[in-house]
């Protein structure tokens, strides 16, 4: 998924990126919750590295990263966007 058109992610609403940018950043919240530190969305961007040209491979790490921490993610949205991303021909 990371290196197919970045273009397909960001169509509708909310788009898959954006899915997929609140699992993340959803598991990073209840990361910092859970060892009692502040927590913002531009926290969890600095730690995703979001700057980087590669948004995707950014939130897939990202996610690896939370789950080898034993955050567990919501596997409803998990497969949700998983789902719309099989629907717009994207492979994982």
């Amino acid at each position: 998924m990371a290196l197919q058109d970045f273009s397909e992610m960001t169509g509708g609403d909310p788009s898959l990126l954006r899915q997929v940018e609140l699992i993340v950043l959803d598991g990073h919240r209840r990361l910092y919750v859970a060892k009692g530190k502040h927590w913002s969305e531009p926290i969890a961007y600095h730690w995703l590295h979001y700057e980087d040209a590669q948004p995707v491979a950014r939130l897939a790490e990202g996610l690896r990263r939370l789950l080898r921490q034993g955050i567990k993610v919501d596997a409803d949205a998990v497969d949700k966007a998983c789902a719309e991303g099989r629907r717009r021909g994207f492979s994982y």
